[in-house]
Protein backbone atom coordinates (compact mmCIF):
# COMPACT_ATOMS: atom_id res chain seq x y z
CA UNK A 1 0.00 0.00 0.00
CA UNK A 2 1.71 3.50 -0.77
CA UNK A 3 1.05 6.15 1.53
CA UNK A 4 2.34 9.39 2.15
CA UNK A 5 4.69 11.08 4.89
CA UNK A 6 1.76 13.48 5.40
CA UNK A 7 -0.92 10.69 6.01
CA UNK A 8 1.36 8.52 8.22
CA UNK A 9 1.90 11.75 9.98
CA UNK A 10 -1.80 12.34 10.10
CA UNK A 11 -2.09 8.51 11.25
CA UNK A 12 0.18 8.75 14.37
CA UNK A 13 -1.49 12.23 15.31
CA UNK A 14 -5.13 10.69 15.39
CA UNK A 15 -3.57 7.66 17.31
CA UNK A 16 -1.58 9.84 19.71
CA UNK A 17 -4.64 11.40 20.30
CA UNK A 18 -6.93 8.70 20.86
CA UNK A 19 -4.91 7.73 23.27
CA UNK A 20 -4.15 10.78 25.39
CA UNK A 21 -8.03 11.33 25.44
CA UNK A 22 -8.76 8.38 26.88
CA UNK A 23 -5.63 8.31 29.70
CA UNK A 24 -4.39 5.47 27.91
CA UNK A 25 -0.78 6.46 27.38
CA UNK A 26 1.69 7.90 29.64
CA UNK A 27 5.18 9.75 27.76
CA UNK A 28 8.25 8.54 29.67
CA UNK A 29 10.24 10.83 27.06
CA UNK A 30 9.11 14.23 25.72
CA UNK A 31 6.29 13.23 23.07
CA UNK A 32 7.72 14.76 20.29
CA UNK A 33 10.50 12.17 20.59
CA UNK A 34 7.82 9.45 21.42
CA UNK A 35 6.00 10.52 17.80
CA UNK A 36 9.09 10.95 15.47
CA UNK A 37 9.71 7.24 16.79
CA UNK A 38 5.87 6.25 16.03
CA UNK A 39 6.31 7.78 12.61
CA UNK A 40 9.66 5.58 11.63
CA UNK A 41 8.26 2.70 13.10
CA UNK A 42 5.35 3.03 10.86
CA UNK A 43 7.45 4.19 8.07
CA UNK A 44 9.60 0.87 8.99
CA UNK A 45 6.30 -1.78 8.78
CA UNK A 46 5.24 -0.11 5.19
CA UNK A 47 8.51 -0.56 3.90
CA UNK A 48 8.52 -4.31 5.18
CA UNK A 49 5.17 -4.87 3.06
CA UNK A 50 6.43 -2.84 -0.45
CA UNK A 51 9.86 -5.39 -0.03
CA UNK A 52 7.18 -8.57 0.82
CA UNK A 53 5.55 -7.01 -2.21
CA UNK A 54 8.59 -7.27 -4.31
CA UNK A 55 9.38 -10.48 -3.64
CA UNK A 56 6.02 -12.18 -4.00
CA UNK A 57 5.79 -10.36 -7.97
CA UNK A 58 9.39 -11.83 -8.29
CA UNK A 59 8.43 -15.20 -7.15
CA UNK A 60 4.62 -14.46 -9.47
CA UNK A 61 6.93 -14.14 -12.27
CA UNK A 62 9.12 -17.38 -12.06
CA UNK A 63 5.46 -19.31 -11.42
CA UNK A 64 3.96 -17.59 -14.59
CA UNK A 65 7.18 -18.33 -16.73
CA UNK A 66 6.92 -22.49 -15.32
CA UNK A 67 2.94 -22.35 -15.72
CA UNK A 68 2.97 -20.51 -19.03
CA UNK A 69 -0.44 -19.06 -20.31
CA UNK A 70 -3.07 -20.79 -17.76
CA UNK A 71 -1.38 -19.08 -14.74
CA UNK A 72 -3.76 -16.23 -13.13
CA UNK A 73 -1.31 -13.69 -11.10
CA UNK A 74 -4.72 -11.80 -9.66
CA UNK A 75 -5.40 -14.86 -7.79
CA UNK A 76 -1.80 -15.91 -6.60
CA UNK A 77 -0.54 -12.92 -5.37
CA UNK A 78 -3.63 -12.65 -2.28
CA UNK A 79 -2.55 -16.06 -1.96
CA UNK A 80 1.59 -16.15 -2.18
CA UNK A 81 1.45 -12.80 -0.10
CA UNK A 82 -0.48 -14.26 2.81
CA UNK A 83 1.59 -17.02 3.07
CA UNK A 84 5.21 -15.43 3.01
CA UNK A 85 4.13 -12.68 5.12
CA UNK A 86 3.05 -15.44 8.30
CA UNK A 87 6.43 -17.21 6.90
CA UNK A 88 8.34 -13.74 7.99
CA UNK A 89 5.93 -12.48 10.79
CA UNK A 90 4.47 -9.47 8.71
CA UNK A 91 0.94 -8.91 9.62
CA UNK A 92 -0.66 -7.38 7.26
Amino acid sequence: MRITPKQINRLVSMIFKELKEGSLIEFKTKEEAAFKRAIEIVNQDFEREKDLDEEVNQMMDDLERQQGADFQRYKMFPLLKKRLAEKKGIVL
